[in-house]
């Protein structure tokens, strides 16, 4: 289960732009993952639950976003959304295609407690996990 060494390294990063940010604890995580990342959402999500105690995100919420499949066309010079297993442009049916999205792994944004405020205090980090 590679998720399980995702995760270590997602609450990794997590540690350290709460450090960076002088923050108590994450109160959401949000990623984005592609359908074709090989990242299974609900094993990531069991190694989020085993890994988070202790942790400054032991009590945040994991936020997995799906993002689509994109195809840049080389011959036709079009970008298309299309099926996981399908990498052929929809608009001149060529194979020759190269991939735009759907195989990330992203860490989007984090909310967190800072230590001087209560309140929630958003913070945006775009990173590979």
């Amino acid at each position: 289960m590679h998720e399980l060494s995702i995760c270590q390294n997602l609450l990794e990063q997590v540690e350290q732009i709460a450090a960076r940010n002088h923050a108590r604890c994450a109160t959401r995580i949000v990623l984005s993952i592609g359908p074709l990342s090989g990242v299974v959402d609900p094993l990531l999500r069991q190694a989020f639950d085993l890994l988070r105690p202790g942790s400054v995100a032991e009590h945040a919420d994991l936020d997995i976003q799906a993002c689509p499949v994109v195809v840049l066309c080389t011959d036709c010079d079009k970008e298309s959304e299309v099926p996981i297993n399908q990498l052929v442009c929809p608009h001149c049916q060529r194979w020759q295609t190269t991939l735009v999205s759907g195989d990330e792994l992203l860490l989007l944004h984090i909310e967190f407690l800072t230590q001087d405020q209560p309140e929630n205090v958003n913070h945006l980090e775009n990173a590979h996990v």
